[in-house]
């Protein structure tokens, strides 16, 4: 099979696989262990989680918070009202935001948000994805109608207020109350991400804090974002242009990373951060770190992860850790016995 062409990376799931919610209690999620050494599977959950791990291991968890960054508006333009959605992607500069759009937004588009809001599209993206643009954000004085830059500060306000949470489009359904919360990790401390870390979603407070008092952890920030879920699209991999996603560790996390004798990525984007500073020793930046089969990792040595979608960058990731053909035949262990999958699914730990 080969590792680099993009149809190894497809597989079928059945679509009542799909979480649409998550279980509770969080510790009652599946766990399916895969130990490397042994080559052996084992089906847990994750109240079983830390009987599993080496007592030296690090745990590095990624203590981004999503933000509420899908909103809606209508265009403002004659003989229209059309309603507009768009996904937060990142700022650019001064009052300049990078959205992902859906529908037929051209530039010089003004859209009306609400909590007094506007945005002017300035120019197509699309080399990032469909529906990519880049637009300026103020707000409108409303008598004057003078207009007022919309900064950093006060747009993520705006987002908090008047924004809801990216559920991803898979699930087909729209946010709740509950998934502020519930598509939140306990120990979410930076704003900055429009997807939650999923793997961390299985940890409550109390497994974390025991967690923490049984094994060295420390966390690091990785704004996860809207490029975590544009497909690939390039047959060969090896040609697919990695989104960049901003990430911070402090210097106590870069020490221990360096000097832990063991080390347990949790999630993704935790694996993606540790091998950047792995190979550049940046303490942040932007990464765009594509790890697959002919790309390992040099770090982490054992990875938690959820289930991802076919031809993804994630599930080419895991591919890193445990190749392909291995990648393939757990995932269909977990579709035999009925996991549930994706972003509120159960989860894997590779050792």
């Amino acid at each position: 099979m080969d590792t680099l062409a993009l149809s190894s990376y497809d597989y079928t799931l059945p679509k009542d696989r799909i979480a649409s919610f998550p279980v509770s209690p969080k510790e009652s999620a599946k766990l399916l262990v895969f130990d490397r050494a042994k080559d052996t599977i084992t089906h847990a959950t994750f109240k079983d989680f830390p009987a599993f791990l080496p007592k030296n291991t690090l745990l590095v968890f990624n203590n981004t918070k999503v933000l509420s960054a899908r909103i809606y508006g209508f265009k403002e333009i004659p003989q229209s009202k059309a309603r507009v959605e768009a996904l937060f992607h990142k700022h650019l500069h001064d009052n300049i935001y990078l959205l992902q759009f859906k529908g037929r937004i051209k530039s010089g588009h003004l859209i009306a948000f609400p909590c007094n809001v506007y945005a002017r599209i300035l120019n197509d993206q699309n080399h990032l994805g469909a529906g990519f643009k880049e637009a300026e954000f103020f707000t409108r004085d409303s008598a004057t109608h003078e207009e007022k830059p919309m900064e950093k500060e006060a747009f993520v306000l705006f987002l908090e207020k008047c924004g809801h949470i990216p559920l991803p489009p898979y699930l087909k359904r729209t946010d709740t109350q509950e998934d502020k919360d519930s598509y939140q990790t306990v120990f979410a401390k930076h704003l900055g991400a429009i997807a939650a870390p999923t793997a961390s979603l299985h940890f409550s407070h109390e497994s974390y804090k025991l967690l923490q008092e049984n094994f060295q952890t420390t966390e690091i920030t990785l704004h996860v974002g809207a490029g975590t879920f544009v497909g690939v699209q390039e047959e060969n991999i090896l040609n697919h242009k990695m989104h960049k996603e901003s990430f911070y560790l402090s210097k106590d996390s870069a020490d221990q990373i360096e000097s832990a004798p063991h080390i347990t990525a949790i999630g993704t984007t935790s694996a993606r951060v540790i091998e950047e500073f792995a190979r550049n020793h940046s303490l942040s930046g932007e990464c765009d770190l594509f790890l697959h089969p002919a790309n390992p990792p040099m770090r982490v040595n054992a990875l938690l992860t959820n289930f991802h979608l076919p031809k993804t960058t994630l599930l080419m990731l895991v591919a890193s850790f445990i190749g392909l053909e291995k990648t393939r035949a757990l995932y269909e262990e977990a579709i035999t016995k009925k996991y549930r999958f994706y972003s509120y699914g159960d989860g894997m730990l590779i050792l």
